[in-house]
């Protein structure tokens, strides 16, 4: 669970980083393209505003002072009058609707990119030196008396609007990734925050039904969530004690006929017949127990407290060894936890009266390991089939080979002992011993310790 919410993280993280970084090119972009235009807009105007005085200066002097006219205030531009039509070159649109504005339309404005002869021309006209890159511009029009005008625009280099225009950019190269990391991350964790505690609460239901309901409390569709999850909760726990009290109450209403059908019997004449149902009703009053055991191993109540597992382990393998069973204990867990005393011990007693009836003895040993208390109970039986391991846990469940009537067994042993192991948040699994023999693993958590 605890990967599923990280990845799931880095998705949101991975998610918002590229919808920001998306989102911040396409508004460079847009922010790029409309500085060119704009830039483009300005740059028109001013040449037609420059193109404007020139013209109305050359219309206001004779026809002969012109050429030296335009020499002496042309700065950046060369005239040419009445010269032949130049050869068609793409239209500047722009700067001709600038022109346009500015002279108005009976002058027969047109200006278009300079052929690489006008930029050359103008070049040497101006004195100055070509630069790579450059370009020119001819504007051609025509005079209030008539007269033709082709005016050469000094040669421009191409204006690089991406060119940064001081080192701050670099600062702002780094400190807006950053910033677009940190919030990433924020709203990453803040998106699955929520889900994290929805997955520790689904993880502690499975150890303890009675877990505190979740704060409903945050954005509406978390507070939907967690009162989803405590009702399903309150459900589950209702679900459990019906059933358990169920089966308390069948088990328990059961023994009274049994008792009275126990008296009759010892009135049956045939004493063979009678030792037979006398054995019978015993089986039934045996398992009417191992269910009553099984009603509580599975409540949800319990009283716990603090016990010496070691104590506890002790007294168990000594009733055990008072009954006449081989049983050995071996190492220590020198530890105390919370627990339900009398589950835990019934716990242990299932795990080694299953290990005497099916395997001849038990073999116990202690440890700490890490931050839990694991007890092994070993047997000296045949073991069982990999493929059965889990299905031994099944209520009523009895291999054919081993778990037979008359070992006594009921199916329920291992299933009480797995119910309380969990109820303690442990767990309790089986595998085959290398030397031979089944051995029970019970692991119990020491986190309150």
């Amino acid at each position: 669970m605890k990967a599923f919410i990280a990845s799931m993280q880095g998705r949101v993280f991975l998610v918002l980083i590229g919808g920001i970084v998306a989102s911040a090119l396409l508004t460079a972009a847009l922010a790029d393209r409309e500085g060119r235009r704009t830039f483009a807009q300005v740059r028109a105007e001013h040449t037609a505003d420059r193109v404007e005085q020139l013209v109305s200066a050359l219309e206001a002097v004779p026809a002969e002072v012109r050429p030296t006219l335009a020499a002496t205030l042309g700065r950046g531009m060369s005239a040419q009058f009445g010269a032949p039509a130049a050869p068609q070159q793409e239209n500047d649109a722009e700067l001709t609707d600038a022109l346009v504005d500015e002279l108005g339309q009976d002058r027969n404005v047109t200006a278009t990119a300079g052929t690489q002869a006008d930029c050359a021309a103008q070049v040497g006209n101006s004195g100055a030196s070509a630069r790579p890159g450059a370009s020119c511009q001819v504007i051609s029009l025509t005079l209030r008396d008539g007269a033709p005008l082709r005016l050469v625009l000094r040669a421009q280099r191409d204006f690089n609007w991406s060119r940064p225009r001081s080192s701050r950019w670099l600062l702002y190269a780094v400190v807006f990734p950053l910033c677009l990391v940190l919030l990433a991350y924020v709203v990453a964790r803040m998106a699955t925050r929520p889900l994290g505690r929805l997955a520790r609460a689904a993880t502690a239901l499975g150890a303890d039904i009675n877990q505190p309901p979740l704060p409903e409390n945050g954005p509406s569709e978390v507070r939907d969530a967690a009162a989803a999850f405590n009702a399903m909760q309150s459900r589950i726990r209702s679900y459990v004690e019906e059933r358990t009290e169920m089966l308390a109450a069948i088990a328990h209403d059961l023994q009274t006929p049994l008792t009275r059908l126990r008296l009759r019997l010892e009135k049956v004449a045939d004493e063979n017949l009678r030792d037979k149902l006398v054995a019978d009703l015993g089986a039934m009053q045996e398992m009417i127990r191992e269910g009553l055991d099984l009603a509580t191993s599975l409540a949800t109540s319990g009283m716990m407290q603090r016990v010496d597992l070691d104590s506890l382990l002790s007294s168990a393998c000594a009733d055990a060894v008072d009954a006449g069973q081989d049983v050995t204990l071996n190492g220590q867990t020198r530890v105390s936890m919370l627990a339900v005393p009398s589950a835990l011990q019934r716990c242990l007693a299932n795990l080694i009266d299953n290990a005497v009836k099916y395997g001849g003895y038990a073999r116990v040993t202690a440890a700490r390991e890490g931050n839990k208390a694991v007890i092994r109970v070993s047997d000296g039986g045949p073991g069982i089939p990999e493929a059965q391991m889990e299905k031994a846990f099944d209520p009523f469940y009895r291999l054919e080979t081993s778990r037979s009537r008359q070992t006594g067994g009921t199916g329920l042993g291992l299933t009480i002992a797995r119910n309380i192991a969990r109820k303690h948040g442990g767990t309790l699994v089986l595998h085959n011993a290398v030397s031979g023999g089944l051995e029970c693993t019970l692991a119990l958590p020491l986190n309150d310790t």
